[in-house]
């Protein structure tokens, strides 16, 4: 299938690892021209040589913190310039803390808005003159699930994620007509470097393996995403072939979400032992 993306320029957030790199890895096997832009000049580097591998045209890395505006704001610039224009933008990074509601105080909710909100809307409103003069344009949040599906211990998670949902559904219907589309992403846990760290941390009970085989147990699917199954959605979500598909939150979750909150509170799996 022919994604209609060679030679569209695309511009990645926090595209030197997980999600984020795979998704720029494959809109450069796809033939479009790709800036990522990280914090950590070192995985920035072997992120670049890894999406160059694959790519068919241009790639552009730069080390760049999108919770500074002004630098996000010349990065953005520089791109365009560079490239001739602007037709895709990925926005992804930024991970608040996890737990519950009140185990936060105030301040650490606004910390979280400053974190993860407002970078993504100010790389968004910074993005959006491009993809209007280009006259073609996809915008891409990449968020969580809780963007879709409210989950109780990822509270700071659902707050902002469900914020970036209206600014980037408002965002759809002013910019439709300037043939620029606004999506969002909604992906369930996936075997990412930062999630294997995580686990790696947390692993009390057990080896890792064993954390993410529970992990995968309450999928549909019976195991958690790999990044370049995100990346495949993504891409499809930015071509051409997506032209009317606007406003929407696409949860990609191996069915987790329709197998309930838990499947452990079901007297016929309470006993269940796993395969």
């Amino acid at each position: 299938m022919d994604l209609g993306l060679e030679n569209k320029v695309a511009l990645v957030t926090g595209g030197s690892s997980g999600i984020g790199l795979a998704i720029a890895q494959e809109l450069a096997a796809e033939g479009a021209h790709v800036a990522i832009g990280a914090r950590d000049a070192g995985r920035l580097a072997a992120a670049e040589r890894a999406v160059k591998e694959v790519a068919r045209a241009r790639v552009h890395a730069t080390s760049v913190d999108i919770t500074d505006s002004a630098a996000t704001r010349r990065w953005i610039d520089e791109v365009a310039a560079e490239f001739g224009g602007l037709h895709i933008v990925v926005i992804s990074g930024g991970t608040p803390p996890t737990g519950h509601a009140a185990a936060f105080e105030t301040a650490d909710y606004r910390a979280a808005v400053d974190a993860v909100l407002i970078p993504a809307v100010d790389v968004a409103l910074g993005a959006l003159p491009h993809l209007r003069d280009a006259r073609w344009g996809r915008m891409l949040f990449v968020a969580s699930e809780t963007a879709s599906v409210p989950i109780s211990g990822l509270a700071m998670s659902g707050v902002t994620r469900a914020a970036l949902v209206r600014f980037a559904q408002s965002l759809a219907a002013e910019v439709g007509r300037d043939g620029v589309t606004v999506n969002v992403l909604a992906p369930s846990a996936t075997r990412t470097p930062l999630l294997e760290r995580v686990v790696a941390q947390r692993a009390t009970e057990g080896p890792s393996e064993a954390q993410f085989e529970a992990m995968g147990r309450h999928t549909a699917v019976g195991r958690i995403a790999r990044p370049e199954e995100m990346a495949a959605v993504a891409t499809f979500l930015v071509s051409a072939r997506a032209s009317y598909l606007t406003g929407t939150v696409q949860l990609v979750d191996g069915g987790a979400s329709v197998l309930g909150p838990s499947a452990a509170h079901l007297p016929w799996q309470a006993s269940a032992k796993p395969e």
